[in-house]
């Protein structure tokens, strides 16, 4: 008997969420207390009344914390579970997990490659933004860091297994590497703020053809609508960070193929490029011009800046390609 689509999705979901909520409550390390040379040893034993068996019992703040950082997880399960039902397992699933080997960047693999790229980058993007949003509900900021990781790729693995009864998806290693080096690279970029200030990886999108004449509008499955993109910003090197013109130049190299996804009928020229240009620092450019004189720029150039380093807006760049 063939389970029902939102039953299997839901079934694995959960049990993702039973095994990360609980990590979710775990409270940083409370900050060590001074000792007291002058107390008296009596002075540490508990009151009448205490109960000693207690001590260790999460204090209330602390089932607070617990419980926003699971609202927050199960919130974004939930909403990964929704779209997947509707955009990725709503037929032809399978009583019995499989996987396969989908050949990394080949010129017949599924979508050229591109979605390798797409999932290393929801898993960097999203421990990106956790992060602070993980922070904002009161957690310190190493803890939220580890959050935010273990959440986008806990995620993005649960759509994996899901994936596995799809006879359309299967599970796939290849995505499952990249789920994680997403994860990695922006750890490295929240911990090593001398690279963060260097590199930026991003995507460049706009709706392509095909997804225009099928009326379809899906960034997230539009693969020839994406261009993933690493730029190297001269403003992040000391010698240049202060030279007019020049501290506003990028370099961009990335990847992207057209012609896979959405499918053509008909369509036999797809397309692996790889792309180099340059590009306008938008971040930079704006914190001289429009946010100039204002200390830290507020919360709206901070949303400025983590919006520009997440995504090439249109137009910012020059760039050509070659084809593979």
């Amino acid at each position: 008997m063939r389970p029902s689509v939102p039953a299997a999705v839901s079934a694995v979901l959960l049990l993702f969420a039973a095994s990360v909520l609980p990590a979710a409550g775990e409270p940083p390390p409370p900050p060590a207390t001074p000792a007291n040379d002058g107390a008296s040893p009596a002075s540490s034993a508990p009151e009448r009344g205490d109960d000693p068996c207690g001590a260790g019992a999460p204090e209330p703040e602390d089932r607070k914390q617990r419980w926003r950082n699971a609202a927050a997880i199960g919130g974004i399960v939930l909403t990964v579970g929704a779209y997947g039902v509707r955009n990725w397992w709503n037929e032809d699933m399978d009583s019995r997990p499989s996987t396969r080997h989908e050949g990394w960047f080949s010129q017949g693999t599924y979508a050229g490659g591109a979605d390798k790229l797409g999932h290393a980058f929801i898993t960097y993007a999203g421990t990106r933004l956790l992060t602070p949003g993980f922070e904002a509900l009161g957690n310190e900021r190493s803890h939220a860091l580890r959050l935010a990781g273990w959440t986008s790729f806990g995620v993005m693995t649960g759509v994996e297994v899901v994936d596995s009864f799809s006879k359309k998806w299967r599970f796939s290693y290849e995505d499952v590497t990249f789920n994680a080096a997403g994860v990695a690279l922006a750890v490295v970029m929240e911990k090593y703020p001398s690279i963060d200030a260097l590199v930026d990886f991003r995507l460049l999108y706009r709706q392509s053809d095909d997804a225009r004449r099928a009326g379809d509008f899906d960034p997230i499955g539009d693969y020839s609508g994406q261009t993933y993109l690493l730029a190297f910003k001269a403003d992040g090197l000391p010698a240049l960070r202060d030279v007019p013109l020049v501290r506003y130049v990028e370099l961009l190299i990335g990847y992207g193929t057209r012609g896979y996804e959405p499918p053509v009928e008909g369509n036999t020229d797809q397309q692996r490029r790889v792309y180099y240009g340059v590009g306008i620092n938008l971040s930079r450019l704006l914190g001289d011009t429009l946010f100039r004189g204002r200390p830290g720029g507020g919360g709206i150039q901070g949303a400025t800046d983590t919006l520009l380093k997440l995504f090439q807006v249109p137009g910012s760049a020059a760039l050509t390609y070659e084809r593979l």
